[in-house]
């Protein structure tokens, strides 16, 4: 134990109620505010009164893992807030309560003694695609470590080390084929790398600045029931310019499309948020909000870009087509949407030629049922004005844009 802990910890006794924490408790004097009968000091283990300094420091020794703890929580992080003479923690101290989170402190709080042997073997928490390792420093301070879930049992030594949080910046704006991940709580972060010797900030920092922005600060504001909410009616209200016309997706016919752009996006599959936002505050969606850690508080821009476009056509009328498929054909249409929107395509081999969405079957059928101009079936796509429209989205979106231009 440092000098300057055992100082502060003098100081606090001293110091108007003393010190109430984590089991710990100490003040000087007979009662509170009493300061003429020697110290008291207590744990768990029982309570000494009537101490001398000497007889206090050596309390303090030998009952060190109470007295680090103390120092970490009320020095170190911060954050702290009497209640009754007790130091519960501000509500809203974000990093504060996510670092207790990350030990189980609030679990075992009283049996500090405990939850140091368990620091000392290292205790992990999942969040989202990270897995957070918390582990005791030196003089109760506390060390963290951040690598991908699926890394979890990959030798540090052979992971790509980093120690600052803004390191990775880059790195997860990439998934692990290069591509670009718009969206920073999808399931699609980057393996293959560790952040280490991390202390108390860096380690809010990594979480809630770098891989996944305002995630602890909306877990927090939810366990003391303090999220804001702003649900999809809401959101779509304040919509304007190219995103205005979103707006016009609610026309009074209930609120199914809504649910349609849960399932497309906001499902575990596609983000590891816990989407918390519905159609209205009355109106719950059908579709299950997921079983993400952290909530998602409102729909987020790439479900309002995705909207623009969904507006747009489902204010297209519906027709009749016709076309020639066989039984196994009309399946393996079936399997190729399934694949793309399940994300598997890329994962069909070549030799997986029994699959539906494998590349050689799915070129085979375009080769035999696609006409020269890409109809299926050669049957044209036709437009509301009853003309054959060759090019589709494509026109579509051009025109849309010079709309909006």
């Amino acid at each position: 134990m440092q000098a300057t802990q055992l100082a502060a910890l003098r100081d606090a006794a001293e110091d108007g109620p003393g010190v109430q924490f984590d089991g710990l408790y100490v003040h000087a004097g007979d009662e509170d505010y009493d300061r003429d009968g020697g110290y008291s000091f207590g744990t768990p283990e029982g309570e000494q009164s009537g101490l001398s300094q000497g007889e206090f420091e050596d309390a303090a020794e030998q009952y060190e893992a109470y007295v680090t703890n103390w120092y970490f929580w009320t020095h170190v992080v911060g954050g702290s807030k009497l209640k009754g003479g007790v130091d519960v923690g501000e509500d809203h101290h974000h990093r504060r309560g996510f670092l207790r989170w990350l030990e189980l402190a609030d679990q075992t709080e009283t049996d500090v003694p405990g939850r140091y042997e368990s620091l000392r073997e290292g205790i992990t928490h999942e969040w989202g695609e990270i897995r957070i390792t918390a582990t005791l420093g030196d003089e109760g301070a506390r060390v963290y470590e951040i690598r991908h879930v699926d890394d979890a049992e990959v030798a540090a030594e052979e992971l790509d080390s980093y120690t600052d949080p803004l390191d990775l910046r880059e790195l997860v704006k990439h998934d692990d084929r290069g591509r670009y991940r718009p969206l920073r709580t999808a399931p699609t972060l980057q393996t293959g790398w560790v952040l280490t010797d991390l202390d108390q900030r860096q380690v809010f920092e990594a979480v809630d600045d770098v891989i996944y922005p305002a995630t602890v600060v909306n877990w927090n504001l939810e366990r003391h029931g303090d999220l804001d909410v702003t649900h999809w009616e809401e959101t779509i209200g304040r919509q304007s310019g190219i995103y205005g016309v979103v707006k016009t997706w609610n026309r009074g016919e209930g609120h199914e499309h809504v649910d349609w752009v849960a399932e497309a996006c906001c499902d575990d599959s596609q983000c590891i948020k816990r989407r918390e936002w519905q159609y209205d505050e009355d109106t719950e969606l059908a579709v299950d909000g997921g079983d993400g850690v952290f909530p998602c508080r409102e729909p987020c821009s790439l479900v309002i870009s995705a909207s623009r476009k969904w507006t747009r056509l489902e204010g297209e009328e519906t027709k009749t087509y016709e076309f020639e498929l066989t039984e196994s054909e009309k399946e393996q249409v079936e399997d190729v949407i399934d694949a793309v929107a399940d994300g598997r395509a890329d994962e069909i081999r070549e030799a997986d030629i029994y699959k539906g969405a494998n590349r050689y079957r799915t070129r085979f059928l375009r080769a035999k049922r696609f006409d020269e101009e890409g109809n299926l079936s050669g049957t044209p796509t036709v437009v509301d004005d009853g003309h054959e429209e060759t090019n589709g989205d494509a026109e579509r979106d051009a025109a849309d844009d010079a709309d909006e231009d």
